[in-house]
């Protein structure tokens, strides 16, 4: 994919050799076969180059680096766990990658406080784990938990499996540790749930993603952790009736409904084909499922996941069910899910959206947006699935069977645009959790409100003059 970047001057050898002994000449990466894995992404829909990577182990680090970035003008690229989909974690033009990895320490968890302050490196997976350790849950979870990072989380606003519950990443931050262009530490590491000192900060580095600051710590809330969870596959026929269930599972389960995730038959059936370990939960056959899952802090989990069921069934809305019996199960249920990116590779190429609507016009919304897609490219195949309780669905198109992978990922604006035109007539966002970056960034202006765009781009130009984090990307 082309990307139109401003202009990148590369860092001198001796400019190199300062960087290197900001973060120590072991934490800085300059060798092409190291770089490599820095500079591409799972999806090697991008591809980018960098002559640098640096490695910071600590908040004065990164200071470090920014100050020398901005006395030279040298671009800096931040990077997570490099697992974002948007193409805003590639240094696409040469400019030099601060991979924040290294820093990757838990500094506090207050049980009184329901609050843990986590580097920008720590791995998700090792946030929910230390969490648990002291009976606490920290609720975000997404596919890429294992690799992605806090900071890129935070820099993304990610959303997940448990936002109809919990939330998305924005609303699971008190307080961040922020380091501008200019190298100075904001330091707004707050546990505090009632702060009314002025403007909110926090909220304009979260979902930025990296091009205000650079996110290096966070303080996070935690929440109890559930005693009963209760997870369960079910078969329908439609859109409409998965959204009567979640109507039925809402009024049942009040705020113990944390997941409902909305899966097209052919998302099921690539994972089921295509999927390591992966079978299919029920044994008939149907044109979409529902995984949907209730925490509660009570045992009553299982009885009020059976009344839905029961009363799904009586309404003619539920076809077919299964309940987790076991840890393994709930496991199995949430693995089909969890590969079903990973599964659409082996059908060729697919043009991806990451969209909202209002949840009420989520069956409208796919049934519109499939008719408009096959009309435009004949023998598409659509794999909608997603989080139906947040409106939120991965509207993914794979390629007719047969085709040239080339030639229909030349469509993928194309493609976008009618699919686009859909979403903002029934009030949506063409980005629901996975940010702008690159991929998105030429369309940002056509669909944000005008006025908003020139607030953007002045709170961008206030607290990075000289466009060195992360440029070319969101504006």
């Amino acid at each position: 994919m082309n990307i139109v970047q401003p202009t990148v001057s590369p860092p001198s050898p001796e400019l190199i050799a300062r960087f290197k002994s900001i973060v120590g000449d072991k934490y800085a990466v300059t060798d092409a076969g190291d770089i490599a894995p820095y500079v591409t992404e799972e999806r090697n829909l991008f591809h980018g180059h960098s002559p640098l990577i640096v490695r910071p182990g600590s908040t004065a680090e990164v200071s470090g680096i920014c100050k020398l970035a901005t006395e030279y003008r040298i671009a800096l690229v931040p990077q997570g766990g490099n697992t974002g989909l948007v193409g805003g974690q590639t240094p696409h033009n040469g400019e030099v990658v601060i991979s924040m990895r290294r820093m990757d320490k838990v500094r506090d968890i207050d049980v009184e406080s329901n609050t843990m302050t986590c580097e920008a490196g720590v791995i998700l997976q090792i946030a929910q784990q230390r969490a648990a350790e002291v009976d606490r849950l920290f609720p975000l979870s997404l596919g890429a938990e294992g690799s992605c990072t806090i900071g890129g989380n935070l820099s993304t606003n990610a959303g997940g499996t448990a936002a109809l519950a919990y939330g998305v990443a924005r609303e699971m931050a008190l307080g961040l540790e922020v380091v501008l262009a200019d190298g100075r530490i904001l330091n707004g590491l707050s546990k505090l749930k009632k702060d009314n000192t002025g403007y909110d900060l926090r909220n304009l580095f979260i979902g930025a993603e990296g091009t205000l600051g650079i996110i290096t710590a966070a303080t996070l809330k935690l929440f109890p952790q559930p005693r009963a969870m209760e997870t369960a596959f079910v078969g329908l026929k439609s859109p409409a009736d998965a959204l009567k269930l979640l109507q039925i599972s809402r009024n049942e389960a009040a705020g113990s409904l944390t997941s409902f995730e909305l899966l097209a038959d052919i998302a099921v059936d690539f994972s089921v084909r295509h999927g390591i370990d992966v079978r299919a939960p029920l044994s008939g056959t149907h044109s979409w499922y529902v995984l949907m899952e209730l925490s509660s802090s009570r045992d009553d989990a299982r009885d009020t996941l059976e009344a839905i069921l029961a009363r799904g069934m009586e309404d003619g809305v539920v076809d077919d069910a299964a309940i987790a019996a076991n840890l393994s199960q709930r496991g199995a249920f949430w693995k089909l899910r969890d590969e079903m990116s990973s599964a659409q590779k082996p059908e060729g190429g697919s043009i991806k959206h990451d969209v909202s609507v209002p949840v009420a016009a989520v069956p409208d919304f796919i049934a519109e947006a499939d008719a408009a897609v096959i009309k435009l490219m004949p023998g598409a195949r659509p794999v909608p699935f997603g989080h139906l309780g947040d409106g939120n669905i991965h509207y993914n198109v794979s390629q007719p069977i047969g085709a040239d992978t080339a030639d229909f990922l030349s469509r993928w604006h194309e493609v976008n645009a009618v699919v686009f035109a859909i979403v903002l007539r029934m009030g949506g966002s063409i980005s629901a959790e996975h940010g702008i970056g690159v991929l998105k960034r030429d369309e940002l202006p056509e669909v944000k409100d005008k006025v908003a765009i020139e607030l953007m781009r002045g709170i961008k130009a206030m607290l990075d003059p000289l466009g060195i984090l992360n440029p070319g990307k969101v504006l």
